[in-house]
């Protein structure tokens, strides 16, 4: 071997990649360069010199300024936090709607208000009118003429999405702007909650309401729409501040009362 080669320094070599040695110090300095994650292609024109997009701010500042802004109301992960509820949840709500003098239903909801008792339990019953509905009409005519054939009136479905559903969206929705205009504090998403819940009395007493008994069918719907109402209106009074606005709870409990009527007017004649 070359003499010359021989009388080099081989105690800093690190593998075969010569370090880099400090002339001032005389010592080994390992300098690895800081790593710079950058995103090809460039997705801004040049803000950042060479035009490169951070790697930090893929999608996800994007996506949370959609969701908190106006853009959010047409996101459908904005809503993913008001299904976020299991089966024992949903119960214990339901317990306690049919149990209107049972503890505070809106403090029973007050970190977790869900809208899955309102979609599931409105579809349900719109399901429930528009069969048992055409059932009881079909018994009636039986009884008074029997060669009456079974027919089903798709209109009972029409009719029953659209007051329920529409019952369901929009009245506790002018509740909201209601107190809201008079001044007192109110949730939408929880006025949502309440009243989705109080509706599933209405399934159970749905199938009662087919016993052919005239008298009997009456005293069932009046049950249960004081029920109903009273579990709507006792969780309205608990919400607001002000004595003087009795006169909405009153008006919460009449229209609840109102839909009970109108479920045994034209589904169960």
């Amino acid at each position: 071997m070359d003499e010359t080669y021989a009388s080099l320094p081989t105690s800093h070599l690190l593998g075969s990649v010569p370090a880099v040695v400090s002339e001032n110090k005389k010592t080994t300095n390992y300098e690895v360069p800081e790593a710079n994650l950058e995103i090809f292609p460039p997705a801004d024109g040049g803000a950042r010199g060479r035009g490169y997009q951070a790697l930090g701010n893929v999608n996800g500042g994007d996506e949370q300024q959609a969701a908190n802004g106006w853009k959010g109301v047409f996101n459908v992960s904005s809503y993913t936090q008001y299904f976020n509820v299991d089966t024992d949840i949903v119960l214990e709500r339901i317990k306690s709607s049919l149990n209107p003098l049972v503890g505070n239903f809106f403090r029973k909801i007050e970190a977790n208000p869900d809208l899955y008792g309102l979609l599931w339990i409105s579809t349900t019953l719109v399901i429930v009118l528009a069969s048992l509905g055409n059932c009881a009409t079909y018994l009636i005519r039986k009884r008074n003429d029997s060669s009456t054939s079974w027919s089903f009136d798709v209109n009972f479905l029409k009719l029953a999405a659209c007051a329920l559903y529409g019952y369901a969206l929009l009245v506790p929705a002018a509740f909201y702007f209601l107190l809201h205009y008079l001044g007192s504090s109110a949730n939408l998403v929880r006025f949502w909650c309440m009243w989705g819940y109080s509706l599933f009395i209405f399934i159970p007493s749905s199938i009662l309401l087919l016993i052919p008994v005239e008298f009997v069918r009456w005293i069932i719907i009046i049950l249960t729409g004081v029920a109903s109402a009273s579990f709507v209106s006792l969780n309205i009074k608990s919400s607001i501040e002000a004595n003087d606005l009795i006169i909405v709870v009153v008006a919460a409990f009449l229209l609840q009362v109102a839909l009970a009527l109108f479920i045994k007017i034209w589904f169960f004649p």
